[in-house]
């Protein structure tokens, strides 16, 4: 004799927006599973000359030049150790409305692990910081504060111009560079 069937309820784990977790130093960090679309062992970069510190460099993901920022040496300075643990993770980034979606490669440092909670549960945290707007409210845990990180707000408009310009490439395909 089968069970009676019921109603398909999710489970409790299975409720709630699902984020990567990474660490920079020892303050952890939040992306939402949404905007990212792979995650990559690092690779070789080729660096990108008179760009800041904090752009790595890019490399060529199917086809495509991916542009690579290291987001410890954005946040703090630092640049990322180069740890097993260390990976490049592929971002949906929106350049400009004409380009669409473009990918964007951010490296970061202990992203192993997930975490599944309502979104409801990052709460804004009281400091206007225009100086990084892509630090967005605090989730507080057994682990101490956990930052949910903006993709769409790591790149100020004169970065997302050079990383993603398009008219240049066709200069050079056309013989005019």
């Amino acid at each position: 004799m089968s069970a009676p069937l019921r109603p398909n309820v999710a489970a409790p784990a299975a409720q709630g927006k699902l984020f990567l977790v990474f660490r920079v130093g020892d303050q952890r960090f939040a992306l939402a599973a949404t905007d990212i679309g792979e995650v990559l062992p690092c690779v070789p970069l080729k660096p990108v000359p008179q760009a800041p510190a904090w752009v790595a460099g890019i490399f060529s993901h199917r086809g495509r030049v991916v542009p690579v920022i290291d987001v410890g040496q954005l946040m703090f300075g630092v640049p990322a150790s180069q740890r097993t643990s260390t990976r490049l993770v592929l971002v949906h980034y929106a350049a400009s409305a004409m380009q669409g979606d473009q990918r964007l490669g951010l490296i970061l440092e202990h992203a192993t692990q997930t975490l599944r909670c309502p979104a409801q549960d990052f709460r804004p945290y009281g400091v206007s910081n225009r100086e990084a707007p892509y630090l967005g409210p605090v989730r507080e845990d057994e682990q101490g504060l956990l930052q949910w990180v903006g993709v769409q707000d790591l790149l100020d408009e004169r970065v997302r111009e050079r990383l993603f310009a398009p008219q240049l490439a066709a200069q050079f395909m056309d013989g005019e560079g």
